[in-house]
Formats: structure tokens, C-alpha cells, sequence
């Protein structure tokens, strides 16, 4: 393989893309450098297709080897494990953006590996691994129609900038968008903001298309030098006469159901019923096989197929009416409930047309806050979005294995959309999990599951900032004509070109994700679809405010109650104890759930029982307090001595009772008067030079 190198300016730096030195028996591979941070990213494709293969296989695996950033792994093994939530939506990135650009017809299994080999903490290697992914395709021999470019765009302290490093996106940084583009428009997006306006989000896609064009241009200049020469696909065509056949027998049957049955089971039951009816003889298509081909269940399915995109397509470009009746801009019936659950901390039933999200949130303490190794850093997690797929919400049956790549991307994109409105740590000092059950799908549960976890946070007591809500724009067009339509149905992002959510408030956006199956989308019709969403999160929100007009002002009784306090930082170690018997004993006494002590002094305490909390607050302010001279104490004997006795005045504190102070008479003996763990008021008399504490019990019985 030939080496070849090209640079090119990247954000403060510049970006190099090299080839011919590594993984030299790949279709195509290269390296890609910011700094100290490099990448490499391998492409293959097999030989041929598998056996009855009838879809595109493409697999993309993006890799963070925890050794490029001098770390050795955690956990039992040593090694790195399964793909981490950051691994997977970063391969989730590279495949959408570079999917739409296979040729039609391509069945061969196509795989992008993208490794992270060193990493300087500075410079992501997230958009590195999507511009590999382009480049090595472009190189190699699969057929491939790119290249892509790919940017990312923040805005800090409220300038936008491009490609920023990992110390400038943590300050400061109020939105974060991911964009791949192809010609002189976009083919994806994912975004993240903190109720930006959707005038800047647009300004930001412009910056982004513009910084893009230096990586595209890299990837041509690169494929010039040592591209291979491509593969060319077989593509099946269909018999002329036989498709002419399928479709005299099947068009008017599908453009009855797909216009005049509205429900979703029904539609597909006589849509199943047409298909069921074509394929039963296939005898009877005898007479259009040919030596080299005969007719099979296969070809009359792709037929159909091919028909139901034409019916769906030409009745919104032809009459502007969708498969279920609905108008282009019409969303589907809405509702919503709220504490449907009776013993968790928040709930929310959330159900647009056919889809339907219950939301559930938990309420928890440090504790229950998640640890992400990363490898710019470790951090922990306070908010957490779990987004289930459950087969039944689709009528179907599949194996309960845990979430796949799918759920953990519409999860992400939730949580993109609700985190902007969580309450402050020092506002509100829970960690926060919400739960989206998809009860119903058909069509956009992740942005039902944006209306229905504000809702289930709203009925948990949790302050938001503000309700947010999401919607799903599509996009209907072929060569002459462009059709957008609100809030997408399963068919018509099957059928469709696009599926385009965004999520936000009355204010701005909070998340946006563009997915295509065309190889473009110009700044023009996504401004024009951002407008339309807008208009429909109105609508959504005003149905959200009629369900939940405001915040739930009182928490759910089986939710914890957390307090917090703050102490001298050179208290801690008063507050822990040796070994940590002193919180220990606290916890244990007081009866409360956790207390959690930070660097900074500051102390959090939480428990379901009030009165628990009351007595661990007044444990740690008493262990806390500096003993004041004069002060009237509860005392407990610790030791007994023949000059008097020690007690414990405060957690952790002790002073003499000397015996001349335990009676207003002569004691004889100490014994006769206390016993070790009697409980009696004390005064504290004086703290000696030796910082000693002189206590007496007849000066507290006469106070």
C-alpha cells in the first residue's frame, strides 16, 4: 500500500490523515492526528453476500483503548470489555453519516473499525473517527459516494466556535452540535444546547458547514494519491413485465389501505392480507421466469416493497394526505396523566397517536450517582435517562436481552433534551434517574419520551427550569419536489427520507438529531423544518400545561429527604471518626439512609424520615460546634475514676466531672452517686490551657 499524508487546519491545530504505514491488509486504513491524540480507522467488505442477505450489512466499532491515554483498565480482567454508552454513540455517529452513501442494491458486509491508540486529553476523538471513517472508505475499494466532512460547534460564553478543545467545551459551553455533511448540505446532526434559540442553533449548522469543507477536501486529495479503483456492485433488476404485473394486481388495494385505514393494526392487517395474496402461488408468475431466474417469494416482496413506497410517497406529493388521513402539519390525538404509579417517586403517562411512553423517575442520593470512566476523565453522574423498547410495543415477539445500540442512542437523545432544565446540584442535591417504558411505538418514542419524563419529573417535585417537549419532522421528495410533514408515523420514516427530532423549550432548543436517507439536506430546508418543529413543541407544550399546569410542590412521601450543611473544612475529620466510626455511629443512631461528607465542608444528609433527619443534623451540629464556656450540656459517663468521672458532652467530646462537682454534698465515693452510661446535664466551666474541658453537674442543676 502506498503512503500518503495530507494536513490540513483543525480548530486551534492542525489535522493530519495518513495512510500506507498501518493495518496494510484492510480495504482501506488511516490515521488520523490532532495533537496527541490519534486514531485509526480500518474499512472491509466481503468478498459477496450471504445467503438470502436482503439488507445492507454495515457495522461500524468505535474503540477507546483505555492504553491511549496510559491507564490500565478497571475490574477483574484487566481489559477492555463490552462497548461502553460513549463507544456506542460514537459508532451510532459514523453510521449514520456515512450510510446513505452505499449504493442502492450493495448486500456485501461492509465494517469500520475506528481505534483510539493515544489520546491528550484535549482534542476529542470523536470527530476524528468519523472523518477516518470517510477517508478510509474513500481509499478503499468499496463502492462508496462520499466524502463526508464532520465538525463539531460549540458556543462558549456566547461565541460560536469550531472544533474547541476538551478544557474549552467544559466551560462555559452552551451548545454542543455534531455535524457531517456531504456536497454543500448536511447529512446528519446531533446536537445538545441549553435553550438556545433556534436562530443560533442555524447559525451554528452554517459555521459547521463551512469548517467542514477542509476535511472533505483532505479526504479527495488523499483518494487521488492512493485511492484503489472500486468495486462494482451487481445490482438484480426486476423484470419489466413482471413488476408491471405485480402492480396492475396490488395498487388499488394498497392506495385503499394506505388512504382510507387510519388505525395502525388494522392498515398493516390489509396490507398483509394484499402481500399474503400475491405470494401465495407463485405459479402463477411462471411465465415471466427466465434460464437464469425464476420467480421467488424474494422478488414479489421486493415488489411490493417498491409499490408501497410509491403509493405512501405520491399521495402526500400528488393530494397531501398522509397514510392515517392526517393533513402534512397535523400531529396526532395527545394526552397525557400524571402519578399513574402509586409508589414510585414520579409518574407519567405520555401518548401521542400510537406511540406511548410511560416515564417513571427515582430520586436518590450521592450514593446512587454513576461512575463513567472516560478518557479525558472520571466523573460522576447525578442524571441518568433509561429508554426501554419492550417487542410487545410493536406487537411483536423477540428475546429480552438487555438494551441494544438502538435504546441507548433514543436514550441519549432524551436525556440530551431534559438535562438543559434539571435544577442546579446546590439547588436540588439528588441524583435523578428517569425511565422511559415504551409502552407503544409508532413513531418517535424518543421525543414521547422527552414529554413524558418532564412530566413524571414535574410530578416528582423536582424544580425544573422550564417543561420541555419533541417532535419528529419528516421529509417526503425526489427530484422536482419536497414535501415536509410533522410528527412521523413508523411507515413514513420507513418509507420517508428522514427523520428529523427536536426537542426544547418555550425558549429554545435543548436537543436536535438529523438522520437521512438522501445524501443531503440544504441550510434552507432545515431552517424551514426547525420552524415547523417549533411550531408543533407549542402545540405540545400547552397540551403538557393542561395535564401538569406546574411543579408537584410537595415531594413523593417514599422519595429521601435530603438536607444539607456546611461545616469547617478541619471539622471533617471530626465528622468521620477514626476509620470512619464516627459518621458510622451517627448513621447507625440517627437512623437516617446515608451521610455524605465533600472536600469542601459540606455535609448531605438524607433519609425518607424526617425525624431521622432532625436527629443527624442536630448530631452533626453538635459535633461541630465549637464547646462554649457557660453552655448547659446532655452528658453521658464514659469512665468512672476516684476523682470524678469522664463524660461525652458532644459527639466525640469528653471532659472531667471531677467529684468535687458531681453533688452539692461530700461524695465518699463516685460510684455511689453515677454509673457509667447515665445521662445528666452538664456545665462547662472552663477549657484549660491544655485544652481540656472541666464540666460540672451541680452547676447545671442550679442553672
Amino acid at each position: 500500500m502506498a503512503q500518503a499524508r495530507v494536513e490540513i487546519p483543525f480548530g486551534s491545530s492542525n489535522l493530519i490523515i495518513e495512510t500506507g504505514k498501518m493495518a496494510k491488509q484492510a480495504s482501506g486504513a488511516v490515521t488520523l492526528t490532532v495533537g496527541g491524540t490519534v486514531v485509526l480507522v480500518t474499512v472491509c467488505m466481503a468478498k459477496k453476500p450471504r445467503e438470502g442477505m436482503d439488507f445492507f450489512p454495515l457495522t461500524v466499532e468505535y474503540q477507546e483503548k483505555t492504553y491511549s491515554a496510559g491507564r490500565i483498565p478497571g475490574g477483574f480482567f484487566k481489559r477492555e470489555g463490552r462497548s461502553t454508552e460513549r463507544e456506542i454513540l460514537v459508532s451510532r455517529l459514523i453510521d449514520r453519516s456515512v450510510r446513505p452513501l452505499f449504493p442502492a442494491g450493495c448486500l456485501n458486509e461492509v465494517q469500520i473499525i475506528a481505534s483510539v491508540l493515544s489520546h491528550d486529553g484535549e482534542n476529542d476523538p470523536d470527530i476524528l473517527a468519523m472523518i477516518g471513517a470517510s477517508a478510509a472508505l474513500m481509499i478503499s475499494d468499496i463502492p462508496y459516494d462520499g466524502p463526508i466532512g464532520a465538525t463539531r460547534v460549540c458556543m462558549l460564553d456566547g461565541e460560536l466556535v469550531a472544533n474547541p478543545s476538551f478544557a474549552q467545551r467544559k466551560e462555559k459551553n452552551t451548545m454542543d452540535l455534531v455535524v457531517a455533511g456531504w456536497g454543500d448540505g448536511i447529512i446528519m446532526i446531533e446536537g445538545e444546547a441549553n435553550e438556545v434559540p433556534e436562530a443560533k442553533v442555524l447559525e451554528g449548522l452554517k459555521l459547521a458547514l463551512k469548517d467542514l469543507q477542509a476535511s472533505k477536501a483532505a479526504q479527495v486529495q488523499l483518494a487521488k494519491e492512493v485511492g484503489k479503483a472500486k468495486t462494482q456492485m451487481q445490482v438484480k433488476e426486476a423484470n419489466p413485465a413482471f413488476a408491471a404485473h405485480v402492480r396492475q394486481l396490488a395498487l388499488g388495494p394498497l392506495n385503499d389501505a394506505y388512504t382510507k385505514i387510519a388505525d395502525k393494526q388494522k392498515r398493516e392487517d390489509a396490507v398483509n392480507a394484499v402481500h399474503e395474496k400475491l405470494a401465495k402461488d407463485l405459479t402463477a408468475y411462471a411465465q415471466f421466469n427466465t434460464a437464469d431466474h425464476e420467480i421467488s417469494s424474494s422478488d414479489v416482496g421486493a415488489q411490493f416493497e417498491t409499490l408501497q413506497y410509491e403509493v405512501i410517497r405520491n399521495n402526500v406529493f400528488d393530494k397531501g394526505v398522509r397514510a392515517d388521513g392526517r393533513g402534512l402539519k397535523d400531529i396526532r390525538q395527545l394526552d397525557g396523566e400524571v402519578s399513574v404509579l402509586p409508589r414510585t417517586h414520579g409518574s407519567a403517562l405520555f401518548t401521542r397517536g400510537q406511540t406511548q411512553s410511560l416515564g417513571i423517575v427515582t430520586l436518590g442520593t450521592k450514593d446512587d450517582e454513576q461512575l463513567v470512566e472516560g478518557l479525558e476523565e472520571t466523573s460522576y453522574k447525578t442524571f441518568m435517562l433509561h429508554y426501554n423498547f419492550p417487542s410487545f410495543s410493536v406487537g411483536e415477539t423477540k428475546p429480552m436481552r438487555g438494551p441494544g445500540r438502538r435504546e441507548i442512542g433514543h436514550g441519549a437523545l432524551a436525556a440530551k433534551a431534559i438535562r438543559a432544565i434539571l435544577p442546579t446540584k446546590n439547588d436540588f442535591p439528588y441524583t435523578i434517574r428517569v425511565v422511559s417504558e415504551i409502552l407503544e411505538s409508532n413513531g418517535s418514542s424518543s421525543m414521547a419520551s422527552v414529554c413524558a419524563g418532564c412530566l413524571a419529573l414535574m410530578d416528582a417535585g423536582v424544580p425544573i427550569k422550564a417543561p420541555v417537549a419533541g417532535i419528529s419532522i419528516g421529509l417526503i421528495s425526489d427530484e422536482k419536489r419536497t414535501v415536509l410533514i410533522t410528527d412521523i408515523m413508523g411507515l413514513e420514516d420507513h418509507f420517508g427520507d428522514m427523520d428529523f427530532k427536536v426537542a426544547g423549550s418555550r425558549e429554545g432548543v435543548n436537543a436536535i438529531q438529523l438522520d437521512l436517507k438522501i445524501k443531503r439536506l440544504s441550510i434552507e430546508l432545515i431552517e424551514k423544518a426547525v420552524a415547523q418543529a417549533r411550531d408543533a413543541r407549542m402545540i405540545i407544550l400547552d397540551k403538557m400545561h393542561e395535564v401538569m399546569p406546574a411543579v408537584r410542590a410537595e415531594m413523593s412521601p417514599y422519595a429521601p429527604r435530603i438536607v444539607t450543611l456546611q461545616i469547617p473544612q478541619e471539622k471533617i475529620g471530626e465528622i468521620i471518626g477514626p476509620g470512619g466510626k464516627t459518621i458510622r455511629r451517627m448513621i447507625e443512631e440517627s437512623g437516617v439512609t446515608s451521610i455524605d461528607i465533600e472536600e469542601d465542608g459540606k455535609v448531605i444528609v438524607a433519609s425518607p424520615d424526617k425525624d431521622a433527619l432532625e436527629v443527624a443534623i442536630g448530631m452533626i451540629k453538635a459535633l461541630t460546634e465549637e464547646p462554649e464556656v457557660g453552655k448547659i450540656y446532655e452528658a453521658t459517663v464514659k469512665r468512672i475514676m476516684n476523682f470524678g468521672a469522664f463524660v461525652e458532652f458532644i459527639p466525640g467530646r469528653e471532659g472531667l466531672v471531677h467529684v468535687s462537682e458531681l453533688a452539692n454534698k461530700f461524695v465518699k465515693d463516685v460510684n455511689e452517686i453515677i454509673k457509667v452510661g447515665d445521662k445528666f446535664k452538664v456545665k462547662l466551666m472552663e477549657k484549660d490551657e491544655q485544652g481540656r474541658f472541666n464540666l460540672s453537674k451541680k452547676q447545671a442543676e442550679v442553672s
